[in-house]
């Protein structure tokens, strides 16, 4: 390449394609014969694989994946007999034996009588859960999950300061 030959306009024009055999790309300008990406107006969506399942759907529901969502331990109403006239949050049921601990997600289902009157405070219910807690006098408030407490374990920081010679 010469000096002059160099192109340093700033807006080059684009390739003028389809003009005919003696422009250079002319017929059909690039795009190969017939398929998909020939037509006009082609557009497949990012990922797309001509059908099959795209690689990110794919991915999933390989060996070793699995789902990072914390499922819900469940309670059902018939358990709740026990604390009539009292506040059941998930620490009370933890206390009970009724879930792992007080800090997994707790859920309510409808199972058995609930005749007592009971405040419950935990992260889900269904809602025949909840209609049978109301009919028994009690209520029901959502709230979210407790968090773990943080470490006690205080960290020696050691001194950055050398010693003098």
């Amino acid at each position: 390449m010469k000096y002059h030959e160099l192109d340093i306009t700033k807006n080059k024009a684009p390739k003028r394609v389809g003009r005919g055999i003696a422009a250079g790309q002319g017929k059909t300008a690039g795009r190969g014969t017939k398929g998909q990406m020939s037509r006009t107006g082609s557009h497949k969506k990012p990922g797309f694989e001509g059908g099959q399942n795209p690689l990110m759907q794919r991915l999933p529901k390989l060996h070793g994946f699995k789902s990072h969502k914390t499922p819900h331990e469940v309670v059902y109403t018939g358990q709740l007999e026990q604390f009539a006239g009292k506040t059941v949050d998930s620490a009370v049921l933890a206390e009970a034996g009724l879930v792992s601990n007080a800090f997994v997600k707790v859920k309510l289902i409808t199972k058995g009588e609930l005749t007592k009157k009971v405040t419950v405070k935990l992260q889900a219910a269904s809602e025949s859960a909840i209609a049978a807690i109301q009919q028994a006098g009690g209520s029901f408030e959502k709230v979210g999950g407790a968090s773990r407490p943080a470490s006690t374990r205080e960290r020696k920081q050691k001194p950055t300061e050398k010693p003098a010679k």
